[in-house]
């Protein structure tokens, strides 16, 4: 029996409640699994998971086990590390997170330049905006964009910044007139983004309190949506940018400033960082630094 495969399997089982999930991440069949979890079980003299036809929970002893577990597996995958860090080579899988809009944006071009240089390096990539516990759901590292300091228990290194720009349409000032103050932002129709801190106060002109009759999760589809001339969007230069040079979308109200967002790059702390996401931090930096992101 291969204690550690059979640890792994159980935590990746108990991180996605499903056999069947984790043998598709894992690459083995769901009878392989169920039977490696039996034999860990019965090496421990424990349950460690409650199965049902639609559910799997993890029992008392099952959610000490599998803390317990991440620990072992971490400092396994530390030692692996550290001999690639003798002999230089970065190599191995690096569990990403990182935000949706700027995955499909600009993240793509850089992990795939990324893996071209450094082919020995898998990259396990999970786009979203929902927040998510970096340690608890296993990840390597993860990316985050905040106009304010993020204060959490994780290594942050801020590695680009993005403007925030207010637009709308030629069509929507035809229809609506000028818009000459921040006051006047509350009179107009906004799509906003539902997972904004700040939800519908925009950050200009000491916080303006908008409404509007569209709400999303995701910025780009906001602003294919915002392209038809029916409202005003607050949106970051990555989502934007071309719009704006191309015609399709007008700033509004530009002398009044807004914050600027942060590009963080977050990991764990270790004793020491592992050449594989050590290159890869140095890379993003590089990436970003050498990009045009106004």
């Amino acid at each position: 029996m291969d204690t550690l495969r059979s640890m792994a399997l159980f935590v990746k089982v108990a991180e996605t409640g499903s056999f069947k999930q984790a043998a598709e991440e894992m690459n083995y069949s769901n009878s392989l699994i169920s039977k490696e979890i039996g034999k860990l079980e019965q090496m421990v003299g424990a349950r460690l998971l409650q199965r049902s036809t639609r559910k799997i929970h993890l029992t008392e002893i099952g959610l000490g086990y599998l803390e317990r577990c991440r620990k072992i597996l971490s400092a396994d995958q530390e030692a692996h590390d550290y001999v690639q860090e003798m002999q230089g080579q970065p190599k191995g899988r690096l569990k990403i997170n990182a935000p949706m809009t700027l995955g499909i944006t600009d993240l793509s071009l850089a992990f795939a330049a990324f893996t071209e240089l450094h082919p020995e390096v898998e990259l396990d990539v999970d786009l979203s905006d929902e927040p998510v516990d970096l340690i608890a759901q296993g990840y390597d590292i993860g990316f985050r964009v905040s106009s304010t300091f993020i204060d959490v228990n994780y290594v942050g290194k801020p590695i680009a910044s993005f403007s925030l720009h207010l637009v709308t349409t030629p069509k929507y000032l035809q229809n609506h007139g000028p818009i000459e103050c921040p006051e006047q932002l509350s009179e107009h129709n906004f799509y906003l983004y539902s997972l904004a801190n700040s939800k519908n106060k925009l950050p200009i002109g000491g916080g303006i309190t908008v409404k509007g009759n569209l709400k999303a999760n995701n910025t780009i589809f906001l602003r294919d949506a915002l392209l038809q001339g029916n409202a005003i969007g607050l949106f970051p230069s990555f989502v934007c940018a071309k719009e704006i040079k191309s015609g399709l979308l007008v700033e509004l109200l530009v002398d009044y400033p807004l914050p600027k967002l942060n590009f963080y790059v977050l990991y764990p702390s270790r004793h020491y960082t592992p050449p594989k996401l050590a290159k890869f931090v140095e890379f993003m930096q590089a990436w970003f630094e050498n990009k045009d992101i106004s």
